[in-house]
């Protein structure tokens, strides 16, 4: 038997206009107003298209009621005007964009990564707060532990050639890294790699490059300014001080990271907060870039006037290659060589060569020879950046609702 011919007798000749289904085929409850294919559903909505308009539905009963869901990750794209429906969001439900969506609306350079969507003014000064506080736990903490491990350096001397000092004081600072993590995440609620980079973590490929760049300038400026030292000035070789070997080893495993500790503090967090505070891009990162120097100098208790301006300087160059790079890789390496080669050198040739001090009788020489080795060090980052490509911009998607959107005003 077959079937006949022609249209099936059940099949319209017009569309159904009758009231929506009801019972147990009915379509499963949706967000209310929520439109679109792409349109977030509640748990057991069928995936396929939704009508345009879908109009507003009641929330159903039970832990999807009155109380909602809790945040609702939004779908990538733009969204006109009462995309997500009229007036109000539900009691309780608010948007939300999807795990590892950018924190910016628009790309933006290293110093201003701190303001995020949700920025606030109140944000910087909190972790600033936080940071004062958990530093000196956390540096107590180190000095205690180091202590109860027998480890008794005269800390009253700061003879920084001294390895159990040397350790102390390394440690002591290396603290602040996870701290400046921490500010990061609870103070600004954001990764904490935003520390370091605009991609929001170290990049490794440009330590190699710029560390012969900071050899082939500020490492020569060291080795001429400690012969200038013996040549013209105080410095006198006395031979390697004790314990040479245990120095090296603690300036080879912790004064690198002793270096990262102080740009993560100053250029990290400390210049993102001033420059955040500033409402012109340009002028946020010179004020950051003379406020962090003077500080970074202040901090190093300098004992003349030629010292200060040389640390001053230096921080004024870790500042200007965080701007040319987009993070703190160049600064880091221009600290870390800068350290490392004072300490081999000071204790390699004994404690006539000075590790805090310009050398005594030559200090504007050797101030001279600095301020052009730093100079050579930024040029040469200038420089590289075209084959280098460090990223100077963070990712960014545009969240905003439009202006005309009821709820413009919630985001």
């Amino acid at each position: 038997m077959t079937a006949p011919e022609g249209p099936a007798p059940w099949a319209a000749d017009e569309p159904y206009t009758g009231p929506p289904p009801t019972g147990p085929y009915a379509a499963p409850p949706r967000v209310p107003g929520l439109l679109g294919a792409d349109a977030p559903h509640w748990a057991g909505a069928p995936a396929g298209p939704v009508p345009w308009p879908l109009g507003p539905v009641p929330l159903p009963p039970g832990p999807h009621g009155p109380a909602g869901p809790g945040p609702l990750p939004v779908p990538h794209g733009a969204y006109p005007p009462g995309a997500f429906g009229p007036g109000p969001l539900p009691p309780g439900l608010r948007l939300a964009p999807p795990p590892g969506t950018p924190p910016h609306d628009e790309p933006v350079p290293f110093l201003r990564a701190m303001r995020s969507r949700d920025w606030a003014w109140w944000r910087p000064l909190l972790g600033l707060l936080l940071f004062v506080v958990a530093y000196s736990v956390a540096a107590f903490v180190v000095v205690l532990l180091v202590l109860l491990t027998g480890i008794e350096p005269d800390l009253a001397l700061l003879d920084l050639v001294d390895p159990g000092v040397l350790l102390v004081t390394n440690l002591s600072l290396i603290v602040a890294i996870p701290i400046v993590w921490l500010l990061w995440a609870v103070a600004h609620g954001m990764r904490p790699g935003w520390s370091s980079s605009v991609l929001a973590r170290l990049r490794w490929r440009l330590f190699a490059p710029y560390t012969l760049q900071a050899l082939a300038t500020l490492g020569v400026g060291i080795a001429l300014s400690v012969v200038l030292g013996f040549a013209f000035g105080d410095a006198a070789a006395t031979g390697p001080v004790d314990d040479l070997l245990w120095l090296l080893l603690v300036v080879v495993l912790t004064t690198p990271l002793q270096s990262a500790a102080e740009e993560y503090v100053f250029r990290g967090y400390l210049s993102q907060a001033v420059a955040g505070w500033v409402r012109d891009p340009r002028a946020g990162a010179l004020t950051a870039a003379v406020l962090t120097a003077a500080l970074f100098s202040l901090a190093h208790a300098p004992g003349d006037v030629a010292t200060f301006l040389d640390r001053f300087a230096f921080g004024l160059a870790a500042s200007a290659v965080v701007w040319l790079t987009g993070g703190l890789e160049a600064a880091i390496v221009l600290h870390a060589v800068n350290n490392v080669l004072v300490f081999l050198l000071a204790g390699s040739l004994g404690d006539g060569v000075a590790t805090q001090e310009l050398p005594a009788g030559i200090g504007l020489l050797s101030l001279a020879v600095s301020l052009v080795a730093m100079g050579a060090y930024v040029a040469l980052v200038a420089t590289s950046r075209r084959r280098l490509r460090p990223e100077v911009l963070t990712p960014a998607l545009d969240l905003r609702v439009p202006a005309r959107d009821p709820r413009a005003g919630g985001w």
